[in-house]
Order: structure tokens, then sequence, then C-alpha cells
């Protein structure tokens, strides 16, 4: 089966078996893309989020055009794109149609509670997952702190926090060259 065909059906298959957007796929990406298919380590698909959150757009799609192109460079990120967002567009249509008839019925209404709590479980997993991989010193427990800190208690725009995050890490590599302790 052709790459390109690989990449939208993988895609159609997150955007389909997702509910939440952005951060609530990212358990279904990291076991699709990383522990199913190979196409991308976990430090990639972390590498891949945090650049996606700070560009224009939704998430997902952004990581979705990312790995597309890694894989099979614009047609890669066409079909990607395409695959991620088609389940979307057609489950929201179908929705759109039917929702104002069923949105006050209690049951309905319990459903999305318990979809909201599952979503959050799924989201807390995952940066468990992420954790163990990311925070590896001193240095990183310390951005963590401080970027944690800071998107909790301020409006800073995520954007400033991940440049700063990332100007910190190729400052304190710098500064370990500099004194001759590698990395």
């Amino acid at each position: 089966m052709s790459i390109l065909i690989k990449l939208f059906l993988s895609f159609s298959y997150i955007g389909v078996a997702t509910f939440g957007g952005g951060y609530s796929m990212l358990p279904m990406f990291q076991r699709e893309l990383v522990e199913k298919k190979g196409w991308l380590t976990d430090m990639e698909m972390t590498d891949i989020f945090s650049v996606g959150q700070c560009l224009p757009g939704v998430i997902a799609s952004n990581a979705a055009v990312f790995v597309g192109n890694r894989l099979k460079g614009i047609a890669g990120s066409i079909a990607a794109a395409l695959g991620v967002a088609f389940p979307s567009i057609v489950i929201i249509l179908i929705i759109a149609a039917f929702i104002s008839n069923f949105a006050d019925i209690p049951v309905v209404q319990s459903a999305f509670t318990g979809l909201r709590v599952c979503v959050s479980v799924l989201i807390i997993n995952t940066v468990i997952q992420l954790w163990k991989k990311a925070i590896v010193d001193k240095l990183a427990i310390a951005v963590f702190t401080v970027v944690f800190l800071v998107s909790v208690f301020t409006s800073l725009p995520v954007a400033i926090l991940v440049v700063a995050a990332g100007a910190t890490g190729i400052a304190a590599s710098s500064l370990r060259r500099r004194k001759g302790g590698g990395k």
C-alpha cells in the first residue's frame, strides 16, 4: 500500500477515533504513529506537538502536516492533513444537522460529561509517559517548573513559553560545550 494512502488512513483513524481535538489527540498520535507505525519517536512527537502548538491553526492538523512532510514531502503533508480533517468534517456536518434536536436530552449531556472525563484521563496518561522521557535532568525540571508556573499564573502566549524554553536549552547546551561537558 502506498505511503500516501497509509498516511491518509492513519490520520483518518486518528481523526475519527478521538474526541476533543488538540491535546486529546495526543494519546492516539502516540499509539498510532510511535508505537504501531514507528514513524516517530516519542521525542519527535513531543517536538512536533510543541512546534504545532506555536503555529496558527489546529494542533492536530499542524502535526499531521509535519509528519506527512517528514515521511513523503509535500504530498505526504497533504495526505496526512486531509486524513486528519476528513472525519471531523463529516462528523461535524452530521452533528450540526441534528444537535439542536438532541442537545437538551439528559442522556446526551451525560454522555458528553463522560467523554470529557475520559479525554482528561487519556491526556494525563500521555503527559506522564512523555514526562518520563522528557524530564531527564535538573535543567529539564527547572524549565518545566518555570513554564508550568508561568502558564498557570499568567496569560503569556504559549509561543513565547516554547521559544523561551528552547532558548534556555540552547544556552545550557552552549555553556556545557564551553565548559567541556559534552552535549
